[in-house]
């Protein structure tokens, strides 16, 4: 009985390695005709995507490649809450509800650290080698840029920050300064060009002045009507939702934090290679068009794009795998110190 539940296991793992073979750095067309027999792609992304930018995605995947997958479209709610919920799983061996995920570098970090991705030779298909990460378990599809933003029609030109130390002036003090709650903001830049001692004493000062606390949404709308004069770091796409929009960046700032979305496939995921190849799709000029025009976000790794253009002359500061972990442990301590919960 051991023996037949022995040969029964061997069988199974011979099943699910076969299945996965392709998945490991393939040709194109054998990838393709994986793909095409799994049919289906759990797709988890932000919610600005949208179902009608996921379908404009899908429709040209499925075009490009001479495919009819069906692209299962999983609108994000909390992302931190559903990366956790990922792990949960994993711990219990249950397979994930979602093949493909696209969430930020920062939560794939924390997928990376569990070893929860997939790895997979993205440059067999195309894509930039410096779009690639956490051990080749990710690719990054868009960028961010964040910098402190201003409302034009309220703040005179005399007053706009030119350097990150500009958000330090006392006439900032007393809830004339927004801050958001994405803390790992600041952590990027602990992490990387400014160092921990510069960026925690930053951050003490900055709380010292008595910010204007809350998510981005409501910072933006505080900036937008006047309740605040500064936020001190913002989404370049919480700008372009607003049309017309007196929202602008104090563009003289450097360096540029630029956060990133990446398309990982999930450990356990049952269709890897639908996951890999649509990963590699985004990554296309095709496909950053569509995420542009439903997102509202581009990759700088991708030539032509709107990111890849804003990006020509300035520092950016990119989270790469070896800065995760600091990252992650920094975002919360920042956030004490600030007063978020």
């Amino acid at each position: 009985m051991v023996y037949l539940r022995f040969l029964a296991f061997a069988a199974f793992s011979l099943t699910v390695l076969l299945h996965l073979q392709p998945a490991q750095g393939a040709k194109l067309d054998d990838i393709i005709a994986a793909a095409k027999k799994e049919g289906v792609l759990e797709f988890y992304a932000s919610s600005s995507l949208g179902p009608e930018g996921t379908q404009a995605l899908a429709a040209a995947f499925n075009k490009k490649h001479g495919l009819n997958i069906k692209v299962n479209y999983h609108p994000s709610g909390a992302m931190t809450r559903d990366v956790a919920k990922i792990v949960g799983l994993a711990a219990t061996g249950v397979p994930p509800e979602w093949d493909l995920m696209v969430v930020t570098d920062a939560h794939h970090g924390s997928l990376w650290t569990r070893k929860l991705h997939v790895p997979f030779d993205y440059k067999t298909l195309g894509v930039d080698a410096n779009g690639i990460q956490y051990d080749s378990g990710t690719v990054s599809i868009a960028n961010q840029m964040i910098l402190p933003a201003y409302n034009k029609k309220i703040l005179p030109a005399r007053d706009v920050p030119k350097k990150w130390e500009d958000l330090l002036d006392p006439k900032w003090k007393d809830g004339k300064l927004g801050i958001l709650s994405a803390t790992h903001h600041w952590a990027r830049l602990a992490a990387g060009p400014w160092g921990v001692e510069k960026t925690t004493a930053f951050i003490k000062k900055l709380s010292a002045l008595k910010p204007i606390l809350g998510r981005g949404g409501e910072i933006a709308q505080r900036l937008l009507i006047g309740e605040i004069l500064i936020a001190a770091t913002m989404h370049d796409d919480q700008i372009q939702e607003q049309a017309d929009s007196p929202m602008v960046f104090a563009d003289q700032i450097q360096p540029v934090i630029s956060p990133e979305y990446h398309a990982g496939v999930i450990k356990g995921a049952v269709r890897p290679n639908a996951g890999h190849l649509f990963a590699a799709f985004m990554t296309t000029p095709q496909a950053q068009e569509i995420l542009e025009k439903h997102l509202g976000l581009t990759s700088v790794h991708v030539k032509g794009t709107r990111a890849h253009k804003f990006a020509q002359g300035k520092q950016l500061v990119f989270m790469t795998q070896d800065k995760a972990q600091l990252v992650d442990k920094l975002s919360r301590e920042y956030g004490k110190l600030l007063g978020f919960n």
